[in-house]
């Protein structure tokens, strides 16, 4: 970019810079440190906003928002702003947890387990499991929340939905299985096309040999899921944790009678629904009805 205007600093009345009320959430306040250390950093690199945008690539009012905690930087953002601003690697190692920020509150728990896991196990009744919906499913999704979320944190939520599907690309890539209500591949979120779209990326995601879907068809007389979703992760010291959510109320359990249970219930689904090579034929099928 070439922008070369000026932008005057936002401040308070009282002279100090306020990020909006939406950074106060739990968890945000990584937001305002890293904000804080980088305007540090620009100032002692004796550089304005709009020369840090036209030098990173962005608008200086985006490089405002960083600076004020109320947007989250990306992790290219982040490496290029600290070799830029001299940094020393200052900016580079709040990024992990920056990255974590672009997550509700009540998943970011999940988000680092995710992240790490060896082997993870998810159950879904309601809708495509984030780390295999299309970005076009994904923003229904969003889109369809109540109370409804703001554009921007529509925007937000879809790119960090996306970045968690990194895990497929992961070395060593876990081990992934995933089970589906066939509830969930009939409903039309977002329209028919969108759902077509979201069936072919099923087909795709599929066949990679680290990947198992199945589909818990509505025939079924029995369903052990009845109680909601649930994830199961494998973790590198050797344990499995349990994540449950409802509502935008989620824990983490490491309890052992609770995970036990909840294996229980995953190995009784999976007796349940169809083979992975029955589920992709069923799913071909599906599409072929749209």
């Amino acid at each position: 970019m070439s922008e070369t205007v000026r932008e005057p600093e936002e401040t308070t009345a009282a002279g100090e810079e306020e990020p909006e009320a939406a950074s106060s959430e739990p968890g945000m306040g990584i937001l305002r440190v890293f904000g804080r250390q980088m305007k540090r950093f620009r100032l002692r690199a004796g550089l304005e906003r709009s020369e840090v945008g036209a030098r990173t690539g962005y608008s200086p009012s985006t490089i405002a928002s960083y600076e004020l905690g109320r947007r989250i930087p990306p992790p290219r953002f982040i490496d290029v702003a600290d070799e830029l601003l001299d940094a020393g690697g200052v900016l580079q190692e709040m990024k992990e947890e920056v990255a974590r920020a672009q997550y509700p509150a009540f998943f970011r728990d999940a988000a680092r387990l995710e992240s790490e896991a060896l082997a993870l196990s998810a159950y879904d009744a309601q809708v495509v499991n984030g780390l295999l919906q299309t970005e076009e499913y994904a923003r229904a999704v969003f889109s369809t929340m109540r109370p409804p979320l703001e554009d921007e944190a529509i925007e937000q939520r879809v790119s960090a939905r996306l970045a968690r599907q990194r895990i497929f690309g992961r070395r060593p890539t876990p081990l992934v299985s995933f089970i589906m209500d066939e509830s969930v591949l009939r409903r039309p979120i977002g329209g028919h096309g969108v759902l077509r779209g979201q069936l072919e990326q099923l087909l795709l995601v599929g066949q990679k040999r680290t990947v198992e879907l199945q589909i818990l068809p509505l025939s079924r007389e029995q369903n052990a899921g009845l109680a909601g979703p649930f994830m199961l992760f494998d973790t590198q010291e050797g344990r499995r944790i349990a994540y449950v959510e409802v509502q935008n109320v989620s824990h983490v359990h490491a309890e052992q009678h609770l995970v036990r249970g909840l294996e229980t219930k995953y190995g009784t689904l999976r007796a349940q629904a169809l083979s992975p090579q029955e589920s992709l034929t069923y799913i071909e099928n599906l599409l072929g009805e749209l």
